[in-house]
């Protein structure tokens, strides 16, 4: 047996130390050092799979290549991922527990299997668990094929002898490694676990998603080295009571980060949402004081969203701001712009804003609509139904122009919009956009004059 020694870990970045510390000294947070038993010297395996870098090639030679993808059957998943799965790649997908990441791994699967051989692994469930699953979203006669394994060096042989294309392990703070001594789901055995299911990726060419657990914060499990180590790294959500989930690329190596897939959890399984502006829209029969409606986009992806806005007195020394989907210090700034280049004082007011649907909005293009929709709960005045508004809002009160914003005005006017109010950067400059009428605006009192 190889000789161990015991090293400190750190959970959050996987720095080593030889003794305790209260705080670790690469990274600084506290309390995370955990104690850790490492082998002297490395396996065969680790020893044997350092030869393969030995080979150097030019970069001209590199420039023609291109990634082979094929489809995981899923559209808004392909979308996610960039176009498509690429062979070799190893992506790692995280979200709260029940949301549905086992099902959605399993419906891919199942769809990738009917055209390539796929392996699902299962470290939490077992076989007949798996096939009720299977049986519940009607692919239980799928070539699909399933093991129960935790080790990761018998997960490899049984690989090795399958050759699958593509490789599912759920979940990876279950597995565990024979080189190292400690528990399953230890820094050390997340870390060398991920590490023999990269090699053997990168070396045969198989696909894997690494399903993995998340902490309270909603941030993966371990330490953040996982997500170093790793092609994609995506995060399934959703909102508390909703059925719809969203799947978002936070790392890509292969394609765009911050891309957005929607999908609605079923009986039958998850099912695609093709169109999300129908879903984060909430068409009202009358006008409502308090709404406005904006494009943001996500990813490649332009959707249309109803941010809604309620403004009302306040007993409390300090009134409340209360932001739901959006920065709370950003819309403490925003008030102050409404205030000094508006002349709206809200100091004595309680403000509560929310994004329909669950969603987070980080982009500048919401502060307008914000504004808007904080005015118009202050005066109890509705603004119309067909108009929506996106631009910047800066601290001299000038509107500035957002990316893309001829695409986010064809969006609009594709769901029935007749009317906009864009930063002039954002106008259309060649050739107007039919069916949409477009308002050019400058600066913050030009907004409040044209409402």
């Amino acid at each position: 047996m190889n000789k161990t020694r015991v090293l400190y870990v750190c959970d959050a970045c996987g720095g080593h130390s030889l003794k305790w510390a209260g705080q670790c000294p690469d990274c600084g947070e506290w309390n995370t050092l955990v104690e850790t038993r490492m082998p002297d010297r490395l396996s065969p395996r680790q020893a044997v799979s350092s030869a393969s870098i030995n080979s150097v090639h030019p970069l001209a030679e590199l420039e023609g290549r291109s990634e082979p993808r094929f489809t995981t059957g899923l559209d808004e998943l392909d979308r996610v991922l960039g176009g498509g799965l690429v062979s070799g790649s190893v992506t790692l997908i995280g979200g709260d527990p029940g949301i549905g990441k086992s099902t959605l791994l399993l419906q891919a699967a199942a769809s990738m299997a009917s055209g390539r051989p796929v392996l699902y692994v299962t470290g939490e469930e077992s076989l007949e668990q798996v096939g009720l699953r299977a049986r519940r979203l009607g692919v239980a006669e799928c070539p699909l094929q399933l093991a129960a394994e935790t080790c990761v060096e018998r997960m490899l042989e049984i690989a090795d002898k399958f050759k699958p294309a593509v490789l599912v392990v759920d979940s990876i703070q279950t597995m565990f490694t024979e080189i190292l001594q400690s528990a399953p789901g230890a820094v050390a055995q997340l870390r060398e676990s991920t590490g023999l299911l990269v090699r053997f990726a990168k070396t045969g060419g198989t696909a894997v998603f690494l399903v993995g657990h998340v902490t309270k914060e909603g941030a993966i499990a371990g330490p953040r080295v996982l997500e170093h180590m790793v092609d994609t790294v995506l995060y399934f959500e959703n909102d508390a009571g909703s059925r719809y989930r969203v799947i978002r690329a936070v790392k890509n190596r292969f394609g765009a980060a911050n891309e957005l897939g929607v999908f609605a959890m079923t009986e039958s399984g998850l099912k695609e949402v093709k169109n999300p502006s129908a879903i984060f829209l909430s068409r009202h029969a009358t006008p409502v004081s308090g709404s406005a409606v904006t494009v943001i986009r996500e990813g490649s992806r332009p959707m249309l969203i109803e941010v809604q806005a309620l403004v009302d007195e306040s007993h409390l020394a300090n009134p409340r701001r209360v932001s739901v989907g959006l920065d709370p210090n950003r819309l403490s700034m925003l008030l102050a712009v409404l205030h000094r280049h508006g002349g709206v004082a809200m100091f004595d007011r309680d403000v509560f804003v929310n994004v329909v649907g669950g969603l987070r909005v980080s982009e500048t293009a919401a502060d307008l609509p914000i504004l808007l929709a904080v005015l118009s709960s202050f005066r109890d005045k509705p603004l119309p139904n067909d108009l929506v508004l996106f631009g910047e809002v800066g601290l001299a009160g000038e509107i500035r122009p957002v990316y893309n914003g001829e695409e986010r005005l064809r969006e609009a006017a594709k769901h029935g919009f007749k009317r906009a109010i864009v930063p002039q950067g954002n106008a259309p400059q060649k050739k107007a956009i039919e069916g949409i009428q477009v308002t050019q605006v400058n600066r913050l009192q030009e907004v409040l004059n044209a409402i």
